[in-house]
């Protein structure tokens, strides 16, 4: 059984977590194939949004596979190899260029919430449930990964998940801003594939100066890009798109963006 599964669906394109035995628990080949597929559907010129999910409908990720650790975890060096694959595939979400979307079903837990916040944007059912057990298990957490939790909560909530390493509901989730938005567990699927289709649907050029120009003005000031800021802008009223959009617009009827 392929433990990750990577599909197309006309412009949108979905890695799946498929080892629902283990609560979709991630192995270091799981890691690599999650990689692999993230590098294709980026070079895919088809692909406009992904999305990131679990299978089984009881996990979206709930960590590493302990059943594994004997094998990758057994020394200093398989350890390092082990947090060098998940950490590409964490950087690899966070800089992607295409829109992505956490659909969380279920546990979404420690190196699962880690994923999650990668992604631009988390929808979850009433069921998920959001933990980072560190302090459970006496584990270190760095800089990095503490860093992004925190950019997403803010300090406060980000010092009780760590602190108190419970698991948080979809609601206080969604209080804390770890979530967009929370929906009945049987509507999860058909809104998730709605917002997509909407993001693939607009013109890519915009999206994807959006997304990077939010993050460089989450960056320090003195770090921001405020020139590639403005290319960005200009892409966008030089292309092709903008006129159509134009023409879509006046004519009254959905516009045909083909990211050009």
């Amino acid at each position: 059984m392929d433990k990750i599964l990577a599909a197309v669906d006309g412009a949108v394109a979905t890695i799946t977590f498929n080892n629902p035995e283990r609560h979709n628990a991630v192995s270091l080949d799981m890691w690599k194939a999650v990689l692999a597929a993230l590098d294709r559907f980026a070079a895919d010129p088809a692909v406009r949004v992904l999305v990131v999910t679990g299978a089984g409908g009881k996990s979206f990720v709930s960590g590493a596979d302990i059943s594994k650790f004997e094998d990758e975890r057994a020394s200093e060096a398989a350890v390092a190899e082990y947090d060098e694959a998940t950490e590409s595939v964490y950087k690899t979400l966070l800089a992607y260029a295409k829109p992505t979307i956490a659909k969380i079903r279920g546990y979404c837990i420690g190196g699962g919430m880690n994923l999650a916040i990668c992604c631009d944007l988390r929808i979850s059912n009433e069921a998920a449930r959001f933990a980072v057990p560190a302090a459970k298990l006496g584990l270190g957490y760095g800089m990095t990964r503490v860093k992004r939790v925190l950019d997403i909560v803010g300090p406060q909530f980000a010092k009780e998940i760590f602190f108190t390493a419970r698991q948080f509901d979809a609601a206080e989730a969604k209080v804390m801003g770890l979530v967009n938005r929370v929906v009945p567990d049987g509507e999860l699927d058909a809104f998730v594939a709605d917002y997509a289709a909407t993001i693939g649907g607009n013109a890519p050029l915009t999206v994807h100066s959006i997304k990077r120009i939010i993050g460089e003005a989450l960056k320090d000031p003195d770090a921001r890009d405020l020139a590639l800021c403005d290319r960005l802008v200009k892409a966008c009223f030089e292309s092709e798109d903008y006129k159509e959009g134009r023409r879509a617009f006046m004519e009254k009827r959905k516009p045909a963006f083909t990211g050009r």
